[in-house]
């Protein structure tokens, strides 16, 4: 079953480049981009899938038991947009645009040093390199790093401003995972990037690990009222967990400048000291957003207010 799905997304995603991509870019003067162009379409087929998914299943979900009353769709329909050019639109094309020659590069110049990878699932012949433990390998290590990730974007005050765009949603839905400032994915992409060249991820595993993470985080950020019971709560982030730092007051207060930071494993929050496990649901937004100031409604306003507050103008 699985083989048949997978042989009959590498035929739409050839007849796609061959049928409708080559002409157009042979006319365009642009075949030298023709395998680079092969790459993108996979991302944006992968990001397809996902959003029919997300609409079909999440989307019922959120009707059937939402954790709060739904405040009206212009409250979320922005994220619709984010969403749209992150999983198939402008941002994956983007991303290899500016990423693909870098990795290339860096790989070119560690191989010509002499500097190999640090493939972890060469670490123990015949059980990391096991195709599922070294997936599960690789997505723990992501993770982690992620984790510090998150919390830089909340501690370094112009990384926060940039990040304050996903935070300040304050109806919580599946899109909201999407609603991220460009330059913020882009500068989280391009890190996990140089980690997955740093550690030996092949392309393969690496695909997957970004659609099983987007597609938990989807979860997360939905407005349902989930929670994965006591020992649920330790192995995955739920979305009443994820909500929790995303509240008002809590999600990016304190000394730590915020809490729940876990992407997908909330070990890490235990481990480090930001778990917070206080029950019930609390609104979500922003504290000073609360108190008037303004992060704007539209994309592009959101953008440029982001840049204006890097700056003290806004």
């Amino acid at each position: 079953m699985l083989d048949s799905l997978i042989h009959a997304f590498v035929a739409t995603q050839t007849w796609i480049h061959e049928t409708l991509l080559q002409p157009v870019m042979f006319t365009l003067g642009l075949m030298h981009l023709s395998e680079m162009a092969f790459d993108a379409l996979e991302w944006i087929l992968i990001g397809l899938i996902e959003v029919v998914g997300m609409v079909v299943v999440l989307g019922l979900l959120e009707r059937w038991m939402p954790a709060e009353p739904s405040a009206g769709r212009k409250e979320w329909r922005v994220d619709v947009v984010y969403a749209m050019l992150r999983r198939v639109g402008v941002v994956p094309l983007l991303a290899f645009a500016l990423f693909t020659p870098l990795v290339d590069a860096i790989e070119a110049q560690l191989r010509f040093a002499g500097i190999s990878r640090l493939p972890l699932d060469s670490a123990l012949p015949g059980i990391t390199d096991v195709p599922w433990v070294s997936f599960l390998i690789y997505l723990v290590v992501f993770d982690f790093v992620d984790y510090w990730l998150h919390r830089a974007q909340h501690r370094w005050p112009w990384w926060w401003e940039l990040h304050a765009v996903h935070h300040s949603q304050r109806q919580m839905t599946f899109w909201t995972e999407d609603r991220n400032h460009l330059i913020d994915d882009l500068l989280r992409d391009g890190l996990m990037a140089l980690l997955a060249v740093a550690i030996g991820v092949a392309p393969g595993q690496f695909i997957g690990i970004v659609v099983v993470s987007r597609l938990l985080q989807s979860v997360q950020h939905a407005n349902l009222r989930w929670r994965y019971g006591r020992l649920g709560e330790q192995l995955l982030v739920s979305p009443s967990f994820h909500r929790l730092h995303h509240a008002v007051d809590f999600g990016h207060d304190g000394p730590a400048r915020g809490c729940n930071f876990a992407v997908l494993f909330p070990v890490w929050d235990r481990l480090f000291g930001t778990l917070n496990n206080r029950p019930g649901f609390v609104p979500t937004g922003i504290r000073d957003q609360v108190e008037g100031r303004d992060y704007g409604k539209g994309f592009f306003r959101q953008h440029w207010l982001a840049i204006s507050r890097i700056f003290g103008r806004a």
